[in-house]
């Protein structure tokens, strides 16, 4: 399931509303009624010739999403073909926090680029995206002991092979490290320091010389929102899109990071319009998944 390029299980009823909201929100826009906008929003998804396929992005999974990086495709299609005893590895090193995931976490997901033309940019970059990563469950290590999965159950978990196990056990810690990215870097860069500072530090051996900068923190923001698509419906930065509603309706689009609320998948996107000077937050049930590459709609 992770490491499909996208997961074409559709769930009927839920896509049959996600449709209907578009529907609705088409004709507020244009001020037609219900039957007109779904017409146009059925020529929207077939627009340049292409079949209407694809899926809501409020439903279906994308990991990996597909694209014209071949060097990251072969990093990722060489990790499917890894043995039993390099998946071990894998997981044991997930399984070690804070250093151990991070560096897990930032070689599964290697850094990408945006279609060319889309102004979308670098994706999963950022020098030092591995150590803004360990300083984030560092933070959590010091202020939520709580949500730390207990080395024994880590290290059973990781002998099974599957880091999706190791995931599993850490998505509440996983989903909190996402979450601290949502405030002010200048706000959490006092906590890193205090974290490394305190007995927990110590103890772990981690202590940074100097903290990562905002770069790093992007990256890191987007290998998080990856791993956490993993484990719920939702798709990763770097999936391409057709937004079919709102003030962008029609144009092809850039995921380039999601927003999560304590629970659930995904509850709003942010997209790279083609061609657009900045990103733009859609609700999924505005955004069309394309089912396979599109040349950029160029403003």
């Amino acid at each position: 399931m992770e490491d499909g390029m996208v997961d074409n299980q559709h769930r009927k009823p839920a896509q049959g509303r996600a449709r209907k909201r578009a529907i609705r929100a088409q004709a507020a826009r244009t001020g037609v009624s219900y039957l007109v906008a779904a017409r146009q929003l059925a020529g929207a998804l077939r627009a340049g010739g292409e079949p209407a396929g694809g899926m809501p992005a409020s439903q279906g999974r994308t990991v990996y999403p597909a694209g014209s990086d071949s060097h990251r495709r072969g990093l990722v299609e060489h990790r499917q073909r890894r043995s039993l005893a390099q998946r071990v590895q894998d997981a044991r090193l997930a399984a070690d926090l804070p250093d151990g995931r991070a560096r897990h976490l930032a070689d599964r997901f290697p850094p990408s680029r945006g279609e060319e033309g889309t102004g979308a940019g670098p994706l999963y970059h950022g020098a030092g995206r591995c150590a803004a990563l360990s300083c984030l469950y560092l933070v959590l290590t010091h202020e939520r002991p709580d949500l730390v999965p207990s080395t024994g159950e880590l290290a059973w978990e990781a002998e099974l092979g599957e880091e999706t196990a190791i995931d599993t056990a850490c998505a509440g810690l996983d989903r909190a490290a996402r979450r601290l990215l949502d405030g002010d870097l200048a706000g959490l860069y006092p906590r890193i320091k205090a974290a490394a500072s305190a007995p927990v530090g110590a103890l772990i051996g981690h202590c940074p010389v100097r903290v990562p900068g905002p770069d790093a923190f992007r990256g890191a923001r987007q290998i998080l929102d990856a791993v956490l698509v993993v484990g719920e419906d939702g798709h990763a930065p770097g999936t391409r899109v057709r937004i079919v509603a709102g003030p962008h309706a029609d144009a092809t689009g850039t995921i380039i990071g999601a927003l999560w609320e304590p629970t659930g998948p995904p509850s709003r996107y942010e997209v790279w319009p083609d061609g657009w000077p900045s990103a733009v937050i859609t609700a999924p049930d505005e955004l069309w998944v394309l089912s396979r590459d599109e040349p950029p709609a160029l403003a």
